[in-house]
């Protein structure tokens, strides 16, 4: 199942500027999901980080990893996110990072579901950038109701 923007904000509680999914192309839900993150020098965050040697935050691939995650769950729990509902980052092992994501890369964002249990999920993503391993970790996450 693939997604177009319309679907991601349909099935993500982020907005600008923290968005950092631009398309779906293929969702199991429960399972899999496989994402695009273009990367744009119009980016916030490259105004400061560096301002003459522009590198993506390695905190803001992994959250790009963590938000397809989401998709894989909320898909995978047949729900969409509204005003009560929050999905938490609550773990991440084994990060790494391989090499440097500039402005004009494209992410390829790759996160397989490991396991679920009692709301905690945990995932082992990858981000690519031209079929190079630009970062990887198992991430943990969990979806939470706010009382109103």
């Amino acid at each position: 199942m693939e997604m177009d923007i319309k679907g991601i904000l349909d099935h993500l509680p982020h907005r600008y500027p923290m968005l950092l999914i631009d398309r779906v192309i293929d969702v199991k839900p429960g399972e899999s999901i496989r994402a695009i993150k273009n990367v744009s020098f119009n980016e916030p965050f490259f105004t400061g980080h560096f301002p003459h040697h522009p590198v993506m935050p390695g905190v803001l691939i992994l959250e790009a990893m963590a938000q397809a995650a989401a998709i894989t769950s909320f898909t995978a729990a047949g729900k969409k996110p509204d005003d009560n509902t929050v999905y938490y980052f609550v773990g991440i092992d084994g990060a790494r990072f391989k090499r440097p994501v500039v402005p004009g890369d494209q992410l390829s964002l790759e996160v397989n579901v490991e396991r679920s249990s009692r709301g905690i999920w945990k995932y082992n993503g990858k981000a690519l950038v031209d079929g190079q391993v630009a970062a990887e970790a198992d991430l943990m996450c969990t979806m939470r109701v706010l009382e109103p």
